[in-house]
């Protein structure tokens, strides 16, 4: 074949992946607008009937709607490809949130609250892997767990899948585990924070610390206040960093059982697993601290963050689907659930001490 045939091609292609993605893409804005609308409708109805009603945010309607969708009609293969971008909008929306953060913000994260995230994942790991070998389940599916449920979730599972060549049927398992527990910590966590009157810092330190999703961290952060949630975007933004480290260390533990392949450069294998949106979070945010945008810029790159993250909040929904879940099974459902339970409570405990000595 030609090599102007083969140029003819690749835009075709191009052009049928991209039409593709609109349906998927126009649901996702749909239901996240629709979230916006209902926050904003309630909010006029309660001040025009003088009502004192809750105010829920768009988050959460926009996670509410998707979920109802997506637990009753289902979603049509149609609109599949484009609600799976969720997780670009996701990335993009926290690049763009840099614009919000002088590196002077980023540091006033804090070394207790860097010290708390270390604690996190050593915690995480340990009980994981505790539980899993007290239920016995196999040990490559305790080791995706352990993975997932310390740093970043589906992301990490899937890194840590071909890390130490795991089967598909126990990322599944792991995957769906941590979805299930994730769309709990959803509504539980902002309960709790409120009911303990928890400071927005430290909300957002415990979201980012206990939700293992970047996409359900990011919305916990944000039901509870916009300040919250920048500082769990923050804070999960650390735990991500840390993916290659972690993900290195189990493919040196099953390689040393010689049951997947030898890490021959270390320093390769830690770039390629590294999230590169984090890099793309500290530009933007080095070029705020620098003065590089005027008010109005930031102002759209702020806008256009949370565009983004209306379009994740409602793929947060969509892609939630219980009657898949149940399949799955209950052995890893429990072992997480104890396991999540458990550094939830670890976790809080850590932040509100660190807040009441250290004043977060």
């Amino acid at each position: 074949m030609s090599e102007a045939v083969l140029a003819g091609e690749r835009p075709t292609l191009f052009l049928e992946r991209f039409l593709k993605l609109i349906p998927g893409i126009a649901l996702l804005l749909a239901i996240g607008f629709l979230g916006k609308l209902t926050e904003q409708g309630l909010r006029d109805y309660g001040k025009v009937h003088h009502l004192a009603l809750p105010n829920i945010e768009y988050v959460l309607w926009a996670i509410l709607f998707g979920l109802i969708i997506a637990n009753t009609v289902g979603i049509p293969q149609v609109f599949r490809a484009g609600i799976d971008t969720y997780e670009f909008w996701l990335k993009s929306g926290i690049v763009l949130l840099g614009a919000r953060f002088v590196l002077g913000d980023v540091l006033k994260l804090g070394g207790i609250s860097l010290a708390l995230v270390a604690i996190e994942l050593v915690v995480a790991i340990a009980i994981m892997v505790f539980l899993g070998r007290a239920f016995r389940l196999k040990p490559k599916l305790t080791s995706l767990l352990a993975i997932g449920s310390s740093i970043c979730g589906v992301s990490a599972i899937i890194a840590g899948q071909g890390a130490i060549e795991a089967d598909d049927e126990d990322a599944a398992f792991a995957i769906a585990a941590i979805l299930a527990l994730g769309a709990f910590g959803l509504f539980a966590y902002p309960l709790i924070g409120h009911w303990l009157g928890m400071s927005d810092h430290a909300f957002g330190v415990w979201a980012g610390l206990a939700v293992d999703n970047t996409a359900e961290a990011t919305a916990t952060g944000a039901i509870y206040s916009e300040a919250a949630g920048k500082i769990a975007v923050l804070t999960k933004t650390t735990r991500n960093a840390t993916i290659g480290f972690v993900v290195l260390g189990f493919a040196l533990y099953w390689a040393g059982r010689g049951q997947t392949h030898r890490v021959e450069n270390k320093a390769a294998f830690l770039w390629e697993k590294f999230p590169k949106f984090i890099l793309g979070f500290l530009l933007i945010s080095a070029l705020a601290t620098a003065g590089t945008f005027s008010n109005g810029q930031l102002t759209s790159l702020g806008n256009l963050s949370r565009w983004a993250f209306l379009l994740t909040f409602a793929g947060v929904g969509l892609r939630t689907d219980f009657r898949e879940l149940k399949k799955q099974g209950l052995r890893p459902f429990i072992v997480g659930a104890i396991a999540e339970l458990t550094v939830t409570v670890v976790t809080l405990f850590l932040v509100l001490g660190a807040d009441t000595l250290f004043t977060l």
